[in-house]
Order: C-alpha cells, then structure tokens, then sequence
C-alpha cells in the first residue's frame, strides 16, 4: 500500500476518521499529499505511518504488521494458495492445542475469518486493534512468505523502527 495514492475519503477509512479530518490534517502539514488537478491524494505510506503511531503499536505488533502487511500481497496474488497453507497449519494447530488454550481460541477465532472470504482475512490481517494484534501472535500464515521476502521485510522495518524512534525521547 505504501506506493499506492489514496483519495481522502479511502484515507478517512482506513484511519477510522472523517474525510474533512483528513484534509484538515493535509492542510496542517501533519500529511503529506499530492495534487492530482483539483483532489488530494495521499500516499498509502503516509495513512500507515500515521495509522501506526496513533494506535501506539509496540515493536513486537509492529513488526508482526509490517510481516502480515506482506501476507497480504501474496494473499492478493494468489489468495487460493494462501489461504490453503493457512487452513493447513489450522489443521495441523487443532490436533496440537486444546480448544481453551490461547492458541486453541486463536485457532478457532482464525477458522471463524478464513470462512467469511479473502476480504474479511485481509481487514484482519491489517487491523491495528488489539484483538487482532494478539490473534496475528498465533497467525495461520507461516509459511506464505519465501524465505528471503520474510528477510527483506523484517530488514525493513528494522531500519524503518530504527530511523522513526531515533528521534523518541528516552
């Protein structure tokens, strides 16, 4: 998402705040934008970045985030693949952990969102809230990511923690 230009109404959703919100944070200069003839848009990294800090993700949820934010585009590539590696670690889960176990309730929750459809597994997979920041520390989706594009991801994020927390007061 972070390459891609919002207007500021796909802005508002995803920040959980009115449009008028959002262009007053562009006016502010709280968000960066660009003008495509009279609208604004908003670059994806900039709705993530702010979407981040307001939700005070600690570093841990941040990089489970940024590590399923990459799921996400495999899912999106290939969403029968995806979503079959992670009905195979949930089966593979169910004959390992007992159904009161947190990892049995996070198997059970997961089940519950791979059967309403790609849509509602993506809108988990990048939601900031705390009952999905605990659900994706028991995520179906290991294994999705090659090897070296898990590598890259947790490189970047570790230069993006590193150079957007230089500047945080100790």
């Amino acid at each position: 998402m972070s390459d891609t230009l919002l207007s500021t109404g796909q802005a508002a959703r995803l920040l959980g705040v009115s449009r008028q919100h959002v262009v007053d944070l562009c006016e502010s200069g709280r968000l960066d934008f660009a003008r495509v003839g009279t609208h604004r848009r908003i670059p994806g990294r900039e709705v993530e970045r702010l979407s981040v800090r307001a939700r005070g993700l600690t570093r841990e949820r941040e990089r489970s985030l940024w590590l399923h934010r990459a799921v996400v585009a495999e899912l999106v590539a290939d969403p029968d693949t995806v979503l079959e590696t992670a009905r195979s670690n949930l089966a593979r889960w169910a004959s390992a952990h007992r159904a009161e176990s947190t990892a049995g309730r996070a198997f059970m929750a997961w089940r519950a969102v791979l059967e309403q459809g790609v849509d509602v597994v993506i809108d988990t997979l990048l939601d900031t809230s705390g009952e999905a920041c605990e659900l994706r520390q028991n995520s179906p989706f290991a294994g999705v990511l090659p090897d070296q594009r898990r590598q890259d991801v947790l490189r970047s994020f570790a230069e993006h923690w590193k150079s957007d927390h230089a500047a945080a007061p100790t």
